[in-house]
């Protein structure tokens, strides 16, 4: 019980005996004075107890002395003789609850002392030891009381033993949590060093020339990257100790991670990916993008894993609410599906499909249970639709703030003319492939309010040529090739013709046909719309100009040799001159002697690590006058180390391996700071 119920019940307790007391007082004519002082004394135990004041302890022992008193009160008359033992054996057990052995010894000393006043003063001249009975009874009480005094001492030390095992134990899983932390932080960094030179090694070799074998590099150290992202997520979720990292963020950067990493990674031309955005999606939303990337990946990734032929539609979309919206993120697959019992073990983050040795699909298995995991810290919850060989169906809702409501896609207000969609159906061996592409072209449709008419064959779309204002004719590569001429031809006037291929289509030179790589999705359709023949660009990328850094002199921090190696290479690319120093007192000794416009320091390194050399440069260089930006460039990436270092003093967080978009964000989120940095004189 917590300890303010246990004092609610011990006065309540008090408050009934003491009634049933003051009663007894008044018809037995006890003496007169003594009812008036319970009654006031009662009234200050609730008065005590609903003011909070004194102490808690000190309200405990004023309980017990209340007790005491009213139990001795009680005894000294020879009414109470044979009462005595219920009384005091109730008051053991009752205050039992408080823990005090002292409290236990005092009602024991108690109950004799007023047996014996029974027996000597009370009862001197009935002489009641004289009949065997009431002897006997005597006798009993007093082993009873004897017992009782025990238990209750017994049910402390039990109670006690058990507090004090529920608190090592909480020291213990405080100690293993600290632990675990440290280890992750360790494993992280451990694993990550590596990696970065790798990835960093292998820009290098790229950007000379050697393309095969450095892309192959690139692309194991990308997995292993991945894969080390998912070890570390899935023991936070395990552990429930998911951490939210919540800014600004455009929505259709979502979309963009899909279509980038499918096209980079997906090697299945047997699959086709189909998104559907729904053009009402706020532009700005307010959450942690890295954690819906992250499940938008593995959503992805599971879906083409499991899913040898057809496609996969994503559906993207929000709710109205009135703290903002739900996003929706729903991934349908053709995939082989799974049974009632995977359905259940997935919705646990128990789920590995196929656990065998020579399983055909990659990654560690984790992609769901992280899925659910960072969900539901979100507050969000996930539906999750599937039947054996009828593929399957995931539905991610999150709460989400808006910050821009305007629409993310938007038709210009000058447009005009019917659309045509000639997408032959037997085309698809998979029908459910066919209905991805009507959703989605249906969704665009009625989103942007224009009129779409669908055409099987060129007949139809001679026909509805004739009828129609048709300005745009929107189609796939195999329609185009059955007849190529007269959609080439077509394109030269004033009919807009724009084909959904794969990267390596070419359209004749003088074609005027768009080429919209694949997949398929609203904003190449939007754009073409909006800008007709005109239309480039058609990438969905974010909008984000690369940073002036030419001339910033930078100083690297770091223990190991080849991230030294790896971030000099890359920053000569932005023109930065690069200094470097392999520990802090290096690093120490050169920003004493030298200024520096931005300082890149990793996190974990022999002697002082990056966090005690920042605070040692600053407190040095405040002193002379001189600013400088830190910039944390750690593999400790764990959730909430950038928090972490952001609150000791750094003014920027970059992780290992270095991402360029990350890092160009970050150094133009910075820039006007380090120009500032720059403005004074150097030693």
């Amino acid at each position: 019980m917590e300890r303010s119920k246990i004092h609610q019940f011990l006065i309540t307790l008090l408050s009934l005996s003491c009634i049933g007391l003051t009663f007894e007082s008044l018809l037995l004519n006890w003496e007169f004075w003594v009812p008036p002082i319970i009654v006031i004394g009662t009234a200050l135990l609730w008065m005590m107890h609903i003011a909070g004041y004194p102490d808690e302890n000190m309200r405990e022992i004023y309980y017990f002395v209340f007790a005491v008193f009213s139990i001795l009160f009680h005894g000294m008359h020879g009414t109470s003789f044979f009462d005595s033992i219920a009384i005091v054996s109730l008051a053991l057990f009752s205050f039992s609850f408080l823990d005090h052995i002292y409290m236990m010894n005092i009602f024991v000393l108690e109950y004799f002392a007023i047996l014996m006043i029974q027996l000597f003063y009370i009862h001197k001249d009935d002489n009641l030891l004289s009949d065997r009975l009431t002897t006997s009874r005597v006798i009993l009480h007093v082993v009873i009381m004897f017992f009782a005094y025990l238990s209750s001492i017994k049910i402390i030390q039990i109670r006690k033993a058990s507090k004090e095992s529920e608190a090592e134990k909480d020291r213990l899983l405080e100690a293993n949590i600290s632990d675990m932390d440290d280890f992750l932080s360790n494993i992280s960094h451990e694993l990550r060093t590596p990696v970065n030179v790798v990835n960093g090694m292998s820009d290098l070799l790229i950007k000379k020339g050697q393309y095969s074998e450095a892309y192959a590099i690139k692309e194991a150290g990308l997995r292993l990257t991945g894969q080390i992202d998912d070890i570390q997520d899935y023991t936070e979720v395990r552990r429930n100790d998911v951490f939210l990292e919540e800014e600004d963020y455009v929505s259709t950067s979502l979309i963009n991670d899909v279509v980038t990493s499918f096209r980079l990674n997906h090697d299945n031309d047997d699959l086709e990916l189909v998104v559907d955005i729904a053009v009402d999606v706020p532009m700005i939303m307010r959450g942690d993008i890295k954690k819906l990337h992250k499940i938008f990946r593995h959503l992805v990734s599971n879906a083409i894993k499991f899913t040898k032929n057809g496609g996969i539609l994503i559906r993207l979309y929000t709710e109205n609410k009135n703290y903002g919206v739900n996003l929706c993120i729903e991934v349908t697959d053709t995939g082989r599906g799974m049974g009632r019992k995977d359905i259940y073990m997935a919705s646990r983050g128990l789920y590995q499909a196929n656990k065998k040795r020579n399983r055909s699909s990659g990654g560690v298995g984790l992609g769901l249970t992280i899925v659910y995991g960072f969900v539901h810290s979100m507050g969000g919850f996930v539906k999750l639709e599937s039947s054996k060989g009828q593929g399957t169906v995931v539905k991610v809702t999150i709460p989400q703030q808006v910050v821009d409501s305007t629409p993310c896609l938007k038709l210009d207000d000058t447009y005009e003319g019917d659309i045509l969609f000639h997408v032959k159906s037997d085309k698809y061996k998979v029908p459910k492939l066919r209905d991805f592409h009507r959703l989605m072209a249906t969704n665009l449709a009625s989103g942007v309010r224009v009129p779409l008419y669908p055409a099987e064959n060129l007949s139809e779309v001679k026909r509805l040529m004739e009828k129609l204002n048709v300005k745009y004719i929107f189609m796939g590569e195999e329609e185009y090739e059955d007849n190529a001429g007269f959609f080439d031809e077509l394109s030269k006037g004033d009919v807009v013709i724009a084909i959904s291929a794969s990267d390596n289509f070419k359209v004749d030179r003088d074609s005027r046909v768009i080429v919209m790589p694949k997949p398929l999705y609203a904003y190449p359709i939007i754009k073409i719309l909006n800008e007709g023949k005109n239309a480039s660009g058609l990438e969905l990328t974010e909008r984000f100009e690369r940073p002036d850094l030419n001339g910033i002199k930078a100083l690297v921090v770091d223990d190991e040799p080849m991230n030294l190696v790896v971030a000099t290479g890359l920053f000569k690319d932005y023109g930065i001159i690069t200094d470097t120093a392999n520990s802090g007192k290096q690093a120490i000794e050169k920003c004493m002697a030298e200024k520096y416009d931005v300082i890149f320091m990793d996190h974990m390194m022999p002697e002082m690590d990056g966090v005690e050399t920042m605070k040692m440069i600053r407190a040095r260089r405040m002193a002379t006058d001189q600013n400088a930006v830190f910039i944390a460039l750690t593999a400790n990436v764990v959730s909430g180390a950038k928090e972490m270092f952001m609150r000791e003093g750094f003014d920027g967080f970059v992780g290992k391996p270095i991402n360029t978009n990350e890092f160009e964000r970050v150094m133009a989120r910075l820039l006007p700071k380090i120009r500032v940095s720059r403005g004074g004189d150097r030693i």
